[in-house]
């Protein structure tokens, strides 16, 4: 039986998928204090714990990656339906650290299922305007933000408990996983253009990819870590801290829903400059102002890390087209792993920066979990005032850093250009 191919409703179908995957980021960042509570868990356990999200990620985008060709978008997708409704219930039925890590596992592995098909089924289905439609499907990750940071604040003021703001993403859930069972998938873009399987992997070690491996550490650590923690980092800064990752997100959403014409005006490499720029300037006035400034800051920022993502994903897929889907998956894959890597640390570093404020031999846990209003409760948010600024600080040495790296990137792309523009046409019938 011949498939039918519906782009559009596709293409819907994982704008579903990944809005899922964005829900569990934003509503996770908006109940971390309240796991910690409950739960009694320090921040390296809750860092532990958000980190399972985003090396889950990797675990399963790269190995996506390498099987994606082979089984195909459609298999994989459905996998990832079924990993996120088990990780979603397990969540919600949680009894502490061990239940919480395991199904933030589920959900990290079903987010990666996600990203490793869905990136190359856009490229696939959308072959002439790859960095744009991919802009335009991650249009979803900061916009599922959005509406999960204020299911979560909505919810609070309701006193709807955390548990209910995570069964919230059954609904999605369920709908893509309809959607995917019901349409018909082509293969990737590197299996119809017949590149083979050596040529893929000479393409993803060479020396660009490398390169763009490397930056892609950065830049996810720029804009993950930094939106998935400002809700604790900036607890006792603001009084509307999960706030300020909505509007982050927010700003995200926007710029990326206007991706087609800012593509079009400025080169990929121009626009990962301009990037790491802003991200740094607004990682900058996150960890330094304080009041109505940080809403100023976290519409710098937004705009600074809004084109990230995708525009490192269009970009290889471009510029190293034989790389395929294992190429953005590898360069997902490596974002998402860093980010695990650089939670844990600082999760230590933030209770390291707490305890140096406490009185010698304190248990932390005694402290957060204090009543308001008692001297304890008082000495852990003045601990919080300090630590979280702090723990923001030492991240904008990454933005700093990328744009050195992209400044590079900028200047090779345009000599390339040049040369390629002024290298002799040889005329085929002489």
């Amino acid at each position: 039986m011949e498939k039918t191919i519906q782009p559009r409703k596709l293409f819907v179908a994982s704008c579903l998928a990944l809005l899922v995957t964005s829900l569990s980021f934003g509503i996770r960042a908006g109940t971390m204090n309240n796991l910690m509570v409950q739960f009694h868990l320090d921040a390296k356990q809750m860092g532990l714990i958000a980190g399972t999200a985003f090396w889950g990620f990797p675990l399963a985008i790269v190995i996506g990656g390498m099987i994606v060709d082979l089984v195909g978008m459609k298999r994989l997708l459905l996998l990832a339906f079924f990993l996120h409704l088990v990780g979603i219930v397990f969540t919600v039925f949680s009894f502490g650290f061990f239940s919480l890590y395991i199904s933030t596992l589920f959900i990290g592995i079903a987010n990666g299922l996600v990203e490793a098909s869905c990136n190359p089924l856009v490229t696939s289905i959308y072959p002439e305007n790859k960095t744009t439609k991919l802009n335009h499907f991650h249009f979803w990750f900061p916009a599922g933000i959005v509406i999960g940071t204020l299911v979560s604040f909505g919810f609070a003021k309701i006193d709807l408990n955390w548990q209910w703001q995570v069964a919230t993403m059954l609904i999605p859930t369920f709908i893509y996983g309809y959607l995917f069972f019901k349409l018909d998938f082509p293969v990737t873009e590197r299996v119809s253009s017949g590149v083979s399987t050596k040529e893929m992997y000479k393409a993803v070690l060479s020396p660009l990819f490398i390169f763009l491996f490397i930056c892609m550490l950065g830049t996810a650590i720029t804009e993950l870590f930094t939106n998935q923690w400002v809700g604790v980092l900036l607890q006792n800064v603001t009084s509307s801290a999960i706030l300020v990752l909505a509007l982050v997100a927010a700003v995200q959403a926007a710029a990326r829903s206007v991706a087609g014409p800012v593509v079009h005006r400025i080169s990929p490499s121009g626009l990962l400059l301009f990037s790491a720029i802003i991200s740094t300037i607004g990682i900058y006035m996150l960890g330094t102002t304080s009041g109505g400034m940080l809403f100023v800051a976290a519409i710098i920022f937004g705009i600074g890390v809004a084109y990230f993502w995708p525009t490192m994903l269009g970009f290889v897929s471009e510029n190293i087209p034989k790389s395929g889907a294992l190429g953005i998956n590898l360069l997902g894959g490596a974002g998402m792993f860093a980010v695990s890597i650089y939670m844990f640390f600082m999760g230590g570093y933030y209770d390291n920066l707490i305890s140096a404020v406490l009185p010698a031999g304190a248990n932390i846990d005694t402290y957060r979990s204090a009543a308001a209003g008692t001297p304890e409760a008082a000495k852990y948010a003045s601990a919080q005032l300090q630590a979280g600024p702090q723990v923001i600080k030492a991240t904008n040495i990454i933005p700093l850093v990328l744009v050195f790296a992209f400044l590079f990137l900028y200047f090779y792309m345009r000599s390339k250009k040049k040369k390629a523009v002024s290298m002799p046409v040889i005329d085929a019938t002489a």
